[in-house]
């Protein structure tokens, strides 16, 4: 059963525009490098409510393991390492089945 994986990042506050456009190249690229992921999305707040995140990602895979594959994937981790953890203020997310 497909499997979607979402996750809301919520940047500190000094966050540059050029570090949020940096990172969402990054992560951007993973599709190339991962290819269980079958979708992958990722998208900047608009800014229109406040409180909301800055960042969100949703990911598709075929099942479990290819989520689980992403998750550990090493261009992933780096990404997260290099990139996220740096920045991060928040962060939450969940993964669900895709119901036909």
């Amino acid at each position: 059963m497909a499997f979607r994986h979402i996750v809301l990042l919520t940047l500190v506050p000094d966050t540059t525009g050029a570090q949020v456009e940096e990172l969402v190249v990054h992560l951007r690229t993973l599709p190339a490098q991962i290819p269980e992921l079958r979708s992958y999305v990722v998208g900047v707040d608009l800014g229109l409510s406040p409180g909301n995140a800055t960042i969100a990602v949703v990911a598709d895979t075929d099942d479990r393991a290819g989520w689980e594959t992403y998750r550990d994937h090493p261009a992933h981790q780096r990404v997260i390492a290099e990139m996220v953890t740096p920045l991060l203020a928040a962060r939450t997310a969940v993964q669900h089945e895709l119901l036909p």
